[in-house]
């Protein structure tokens, strides 16, 4: 069947409103919005990557969200840690203020000798505010973003202090 062009403008303006975007869908990320690995397997911390986000606020009541997830490198792919690979979603504070940094620490077991893995972070981050639907208070998202670990972000809580890395390796490099 082939569609003429006013009847494939009617199917397309009705498939827009059949499926509206997302609420808060961003085009790109906010400004200020990065993770990066702030530990990665030292004396103190031995088989652990720390990441740690910033999120920008935006002056409003909104409640910031960030979620954590460790991923390896599987040949060419990314894939996340199963397991204790994901946090629980962290409460990062308020969007009243200009910006909000939180962290967390993955553990991971010691690799047998001569192999390791390659690792990264991937953070999401939720805007959350209160709306009265029905004489009812519900929390919805309102803006959604993520980003994966970048180098050149000094953080809080560095090993060593002012450490930022996009990757982090455990264990030995198997010969290649």
């Amino acid at each position: 069947m082939r569609l003429s062009s006013p009847s494939l403008a009617l199917a397309l303006a009705a498939a827009t409103l059949a499926f509206p975007p997302a609420v808060g869908a961003a085009k790109r990320p906010p400004r200020n919005l990065w993770a990066t690995v702030n530990v990665c397997n030292t004396a103190n911390s031995p088989n652990k990557m720390g990441v740690r986000a910033r999120m920008p606020g935006d002056g409003t009541r909104k409640r910031m969200y960030m979620r954590f997830i460790a991923q390896f490198l599987a040949g060419k792919k990314w894939q996340n840690v199963t397991g204790h690979g994901v946090s629980p979603w962290l409460h990062a504070g308020s969007a009243l203020f200009k910006e909000e940094e939180v962290g967390f620490t993955f553990a991971f077991d010691a690799p047998k000798p001569g192999t390791g893995f390659l690792l990264r972070g991937l953070v999401l981050f939720e805007w959350r505010a209160k709306h009265h639907v029905h004489g009812r208070t519900q929390t919805v998202v309102v803006r959604r973003a993520q980003q994966v670990t970048k180098a050149g972000h000094p953080s809080r809580d560095a090993d060593p202090p002012g450490f930022s890395a996009a990757h982090c390796r455990i264990g030995d490099t198997p010969p290649a």
